[in-house]
Formats: structure tokens, C-alpha cells, sequence
């Protein structure tokens, strides 16, 4: 049998409802719909106990959750006032994993932050700094979670581009990549030969200029010394 595209509402209704009369059991309604997964079943009963036909409706914009908000469903979550799917479906947060960030990046000591849908982490710019440690463990997570870039930048708050970048980098020279280079001067040894012949034409610009000044400051101390404050 083929996996069957998303449920409608009216299939998502009518399958919690035959539950809870008692005339279709969680196996047959998987079997009805083509779903794998009894945590998808579970989680529609859960969602409709809890908010109704409204709750079983697909999300049509992004939420947008306060920084008081994230640490109340983490509190409760630790509390043991209910599970991540208990409490998503209890208080209408649709994505399991949103509460599970959450939750990570509270028990990580990181700051929780008001979110607004409407800034988008691909073109947000570099957001903060950071440590090689804390790259390292960034890339990590981003490679884990199949590359993950965007739920990587708004997990660690920091930009997409930098994520990507960081990725990239350690893909080609490994852990290396993510060391901080910005301050780091090559000597003349390590460049090639156009950036050395760049860097000796400065170096005579830079002692032809000082040369100048000192012809000019000699012709000044000459000037102040024929002037009359000069005599004794």
C-alpha cells in the first residue's frame, strides 16, 4: 500500500471521533489512512481533547512565542505536569520539536528569546560571537540533524549563513575551519609572490612618505628658527 499524502481535517475528525466512540481502534484507523505511526494517531486524540476540531486544522502562519511563554512550557515539562506531545497539544504548540528546543536550550543555560516570525534566520545577519567550542558543537548538531541549517541557526541563534559557512568549512579541512582567523597576518613567507611585491611597494610608499615629512618638518624648525621668538 502507498503512503498516503496528508490527512484532510474532516479525515483527522472523523478518525479521533471513531476512537473515542469505540468503533474504529488506533491499528485500523492506520490501516484506513495509510499512517505508520501510532504517535501521529495519539497525537491528533491528544490535540483534539485539548483544543477541539480547531486543533486538528493545519497551521497556516508561523507562531509567534513570548520569552515568559517558552520558559513556562519548559518549566511545566520538568515539573512533570506532562509530556512534550502532552503539553504542545495542551497549550497548541504544533511541532513536538519546538518544545524540545526549548527545553535543550534552557537545560544548556542559553538564553530563551522572544520569537518573531517575521525575521527569517536566512537573512539574518551574524548575530553574535562565538567560540571554537561552541562552532564545533553547532556544526555537530547541524550534521546530525541532516543538515539542518535553518532549525541549527534559530536553535543557536546564530545567522544561516553562518551555519552553512561553518559546515562547509569543516567538510573541507575539518575541525581547523572553525578556528577564528580575522587578526592573523601572513608573514611574506606564506603569501605568494604577487601579494609580496604588493606588500614591498607599500612598505617604499610608507618610507618615501616618512621621508617627506622629515624634509618638511627640517624646513619648519628653518622657518621658526629665522623668526624673531627664535632669538634669544
Amino acid at each position: 500500500m502507498g503512503r498516503k499524502t496528508k490527512c484532510t481535517v474532516e479525515e483527522k475528525v472523523a478518525a479521533v471521533e471513531d476512537y473515542l466512540n469505540g468503533t474504529r481502534s488506533v491499528s485500523e484507523i492506520m490501516v484506513d489512512l495509510s499512517i505508520k505511526s501510532t504517535r501521529t494517531i495519539r497525537n491528533w486524540i491528544l490535540a483534539y481533547q485539548n483544543g477541539g476540531i480547531e486543533a486538528l486544522c493545519p497551521v497556516t502562519a508561523n507562531h509567534s512565542y513570548s520569552k515568559e511563554f517558552k520558559i513556562e512550557m519548559v518549566q511545566r515539562y520538568i515539573a512533570g505536569e506532562g509530556s512534550v506531545t502532552d503539553l504542545c497539544a495542551r497549550y497548541g504548540i504544533p511541532a513536538h520539536v519546538t518544545l524540545q528546543n526549548w527545553i535543550l536550550l534552557y537545560n544548556a543555560n542559553r538564553e530563551l528569546r522572544d520569537y518573531d516570525p517575521k525575521k527569517e534566520v536566512y537573512m539574518a545577519e551574524a548575530r553574535r560571537k562565538t567560540t571554537l567550542i561552541e562552532r564545533k558543537e553547532i556544526v555537530e548538531y547541524c550534521i546530525a540533524h541532516n543538515r539542518d541549517y535553518k532549525g541549527t541557526a534559530s536553535l543557536y541563534d546564530v545567522s544561516y549563513g553562518q551555519v552553512y559557512s561553518w559546515v562547509r568549512k569543516y567538510d573541507t579541512v575539518g575541525e581547523e575551519g572553525l578556528s577564528d582567523k580575522r587578526g592573523h597576518h601572513k608573514t611574506d613567507d606564506e603569501v605568494d609572490e604577487l601579494e609580496r611585491l604588493r606588500r614591498e611597494n607599500l612598505r617604499l610608499k610608507r618610507q618615501n612618505k616618512k621621508k617627506d615629512m622629515v624634509v618638511e618638518l627640517l624646513k619648519k624648525v628653518k622657518e621658526l628658527k629665522g623668526g624673531v621668538w627664535w632669538e634669544k
